[in-house]
């Protein structure tokens, strides 16, 4: 019932259910039959004219030796005794109705032994016509419940594209186009929302352009102060010089990556999850890194290769550096998501710390010297690309010790042709 959907449909149906309630009350009230006791008097001043006939001759009325059989219609049978008695006749006459398409039958007893039988007019009902009134409003309320409901789906049915729309967000945070039809208000937020899109994308375009500018100028004195730092003759206080330079250098070069994975517009090809991860494993192990694939089913994933590539890199190093060594499987057995899962021997990082990890440059201990290579992107480009596949990337830690990253992505069915297993 929170849906806009479902609020107009009620509002509609309570309105014209209320609406049309009240007229048929005032209708039934104005145009309905007169109260049984308003028909009583009427039918008591016949009677009173066939006492005063028969009193005088009784070959022109209908007599019997018996009241009429039939159905005895008590209610009406009361109110007519008393009618009677008011008007000083205590007489036990009887309204009966022999069967459902019968006249109603007045027995009125003349003398000892005779009773005159007078056909009258069926009365009017003996109480309100409110039951009939509830089935006319419950008739009326399923009719008016699905008119209501296909207008008011009708008329959220502009809203719904805008939700589906925003919902269609991707991995880059830009609205895509959202078509400027529909009633006036929804046309207006439509083009408020798509001008915002534009600026958005304006804005993430010129802060990727000044990352990579600034990336790009950072190369040149970085040189000069290469060339400066070999002249340095301490050669503690040189190495300290060349080794501050390289962390300028690797963050100016993790700079100018994240901003070509952001930028980056490859087409999603068919891969083997499986051998891409051992391809990888195999090309870090030569660099003299720790990386084990204990287990990897054979699952297929659609993605970039050269981007899944660089995140599973980025991954494995990162175990494989700050966690001493990195135990990778991959599994795909519930058959909807593949998970590549890697573990390391580290010490983790703090919870309070977790929610920051995929921050550009985070580090566990931001004052620390950068004695492992690396500029604090790898976990940011790793999951940019992951996202941009349909995946996403969650990192926490394990209930021993290290730590535990788990990539997921959607598997897809398995191509006639497999893709080549280069990394």
């Amino acid at each position: 019932m929170n849906t806009l959907r479902a609020k107009i449909a009620l509002l509609l149906v309570v309105a014209i259910v209320s609406v049309v309630g009240i007229i048929t009350w005032v209708m039934l009230a104005m145009l309905g039959p007169p109260s049984p006791e308003r028909t009583t008097e009427p039918l008591a001043d016949q009677i009173e004219m066939f006492l005063r006939v028969a009193k005088q001759d009784t070959s022109a009325l209908t007599l019997a030796a018996e009241p009429s059989g039939g159905e005895l219609r008590e209610n009406a049978t009361a109110r007519l005794r008393v009618e009677l008695a008011a008007r000083g006749h205590d007489l036990p006459v009887t309204i009966t109705r022999k069967d459902w398409n019968a006249p109603l039958v007045v027995s009125i007893p003349i003398g000892t032994k005779q009773w005159l039988l007078m056909p009258i007019s069926d009365l009017p009902p003996q109480r309100k016509p409110w039951y009939g009134l509830l089935k006319w409003l419950a008739l009326i309320t399923v009719g008016v419940t699905a008119i209501a409901v296909f207008v008011a789906h009708r008329m959220v049915q502009p809203l719904v594209l805008l939700e589906n729309a925003v919902q269609s967000v991707g991995p880059d945070a830009i609205l895509p186009h959202l078509p400027e039809r529909g009633p006036a208000e929804v046309r207006a937020t439509a083009r408020a929302l798509n001008s915002l899109s534009s600026r958005l994308r304006k804005a993430i375009e010129s802060r990727m352009r000044l990352l990579a500018a600034a990336g790009h100028d950072l190369r040149t004195p970085i040189t000069r102060m290469r060339l400066r730092a070999e002249f340095v003759e301490d050669d503690e206080e040189r190495g300290l010089w060349l080794c501050d330079l390289d962390e300028l250098e690797r963050i100016a070069d993790s700079a100018i990556l994240l901003v070509r994975e952001e930028s980056g517009k490859t087409a999603p090809e068919t891969v083997w999850l499986d051998r891409l991860v051992a391809d990888v494993a195999g090309e870090l192990k030569d660099q003299n890194l720790d990386v084990t694939v204990t287990e990897a089913q054979p699952v297929s994933v659609r993605a970039s290769r050269l981007g899944l590539a660089r995140a599973l890199r980025n991954l494995m190093i990162n175990a494989a550096t700050h966690g001493r060594r990195a135990h990778v499987r991959v599994e795909g057995s519930d058959g909807a998501k593949a998970q590549v899962i890697i573990e390391d021997e580290g010490p983790g990082i703090p919870p309070e710390l977790l929610g920051q990890v995929f921050e550009p440059f985070f580090r566990v201990d931001p004052g620390r010297r950068q004695n492992i290579a690396g500029a604090g992107l790898g976990l940011t480009i790793a999951r940019e690309i992951v996202q941009r596949a349909g995946g996403d990337i969650k990192i926490a830690n394990r209930e021993s010790r290290g730590l535990q990253q788990i990539v997921e992505l959607a598997i897809v069915e398995e191509p006639t042709l497999a893709t080549g297993s280069g990394a």
